[in-house]
């Protein structure tokens, strides 16, 4: 089944508003076999809706649209789309009623445009959203689905689980199966993964398996895939040249999970090892933490985190003596080491990780320029510092110092021997 994604709306095309509805649509469908061949964003425009609808009616079975349902006067692709099924609005009351119900329930009076969304083309079936006042709406033209959702994520994403798959599943049928597989490395970037690590496997990419590499801040995702007459027979395509990468680079990939992240896969490292950590923290401002306590469960490895932003915080809290800050500057070896140490101790930990550095996009020297940042660590059985240096722009160096941090840690559990992205190792 070839799917199209059309998302409407002015604040869309503008940028006022980021289209994450297209990026999670294109996930779902294709994780459920639905290969999604074209996603394309229109403004609030009737014709330009239809010129859309009209176009990828050509190349697909099923349209699935996101926004426009809105009580507002810009908000138009209910009406486009009940005059291009050859429909026209009526009330649907179970609607109507669940509207009068929520607004009453929050204190809330009903306004005329309020009530207008239960105003509904009679050429669809109504796919009823109790996330929210608009509902969705499924059509069919010429063969041809036509879905109508909610642009609110939340609203959207629900109805898509609810209400949309249980009906395409019914009709979608296969022809053959679709294998992915994800690696998800850290620690390198995608020019050295490919080139160094990994090398050619064009040998590899034969009959329908294919090979892509997915950029981010902490490291890259490779999206292993192949098409067979089953599951088995399309996961056995793969198996080689998993296999090839898994012996090639398998020091810097952290999961095989699809839907994972590295704080949640170092959490996983602490669970396994039994250990507790604290970070203390300057240049991250807290961020190493803050992506350590989004993991569930993590309150029970993660001691707490001291951010130290002023040299005299890292010498009350974390007794940097004032003499190592004066003789060799908070961002050096010397201060990461003392700050890894502190922190364990002070919060009782197995592993104290520690951040100091020049986020940007001033306070950079010759000597120690803007990116460069210390890393510390410390554990019973090792203590040491590795220096990184990153780059110009102040977030992402923050970013990618948490990230580094995660994954130094993990390398340093695993006993990996190779440090993220090259960094140089000083022994305490």
């Amino acid at each position: 089944m070839r799917a199209s994604i059309l998302t409407i709306g002015n604040e869309l095309l503008i940028g006022d508003i980021v289209n994450t509805n297209a990026a999670w649509l294109g996930t779902f469908l294709t994780q459920r076999h639905i290969e999604p061949v074209r996603s394309v964003t229109v403004g609030d425009s009737e014709s330009e809706i239809v010129h859309m609808l009209d176009d990828c009616s050509r190349v697909s079975d099923v349209i699935i649209i996101t926004g426009g349902l809105g009580p507002t006067h810009d908000d138009i692709t209910k009406h486009t789309l009940a005059a291009y099924t050859g429909g026209s609005l009526k009330e649907h009351s179970p609607t109507k009623d669940f509207i009068v119900k929520n607004f009453e329930k929050r204190g809330i009076p009903v306004s005329p445009s309020n009530l207008l969304q239960a105003q509904i083309p009679d050429t669809c079936e109504v796919l009823f959203n109790t996330q929210g006042t608009a509902p969705g709406m499924w059509f069919s033209k010429d063969d041809v689905v036509l879905v109508s959702l909610p642009g609110v994520p939340a609203e959207m994403k629900h109805l898509m689980e609810k209400e949309v798959w249980p009906r395409l599943a019914r009709i979608s049928g296969t022809n053959g199966s679709l294998y992915r597989h994800y690696l998800h490395t850290a620690g390198i970037g995608e020019s050295t993964l490919s080139d160094l690590e990994i090398g050619d496997v064009s040998h590899l990419l034969v009959d329908g398996v294919a090979l892509a590499f997915l950029p981010h801040t902490h490291g890259v995702t490779m999206r292993l895939s192949a098409t067979g007459s089953s599951d088995e027979e399309a996961r056995s395509k793969v198996k080689p040249l998993l296999n090839h990468i898994r012996n090639r680079a398998g020091s810097h990939i952290f999961s095989e999970l699809y839907d994972d992240d590295l704080p949640a896969a170092f959490g996983r490292v602490m669970l396994e090892n039994k250990l507790t950590v604290a970070t203390a923290e300057s240049c991250s401002g807290g961020l190493l933490g803050s992506m350590i306590t989004d993991v569930p469960g993590s309150s029970s490895w993660y001691n707490g985190t001291v951010v130290a932003y002023q040299n005299e915080l890292k010498t009350k809290l974390l007794n940097v003596p004032e003499l190592v800050l004066k003789e060799y500057g908070a961002v050096s070896r010397e201060t990461a080491l003392i700050m890894a140490k502190e922190v364990a101790a002070k919060l009782g930990s197995d592993i104290g990780i520690s951040t100091t550095g020049i986020a940007g996009p001033g306070g950079g020297t010759d000597e120690k320029p803007v990116g460069l940042v210390w890393f510390g660590f410390w554990s019973e059985k090792h203590h040491f510092a590795m220096k990184a240096e990153f780059f110009k722009n102040r977030k992402s160096n923050k970013e990618r110092t948490a990230f580094v941090a995660l994954d130094l840690m993990r390398r340093v559990l695993y006993d990996i021997k190779t440090m993220p992205y090259n960094a140089t190792v000083s022994k305490a």
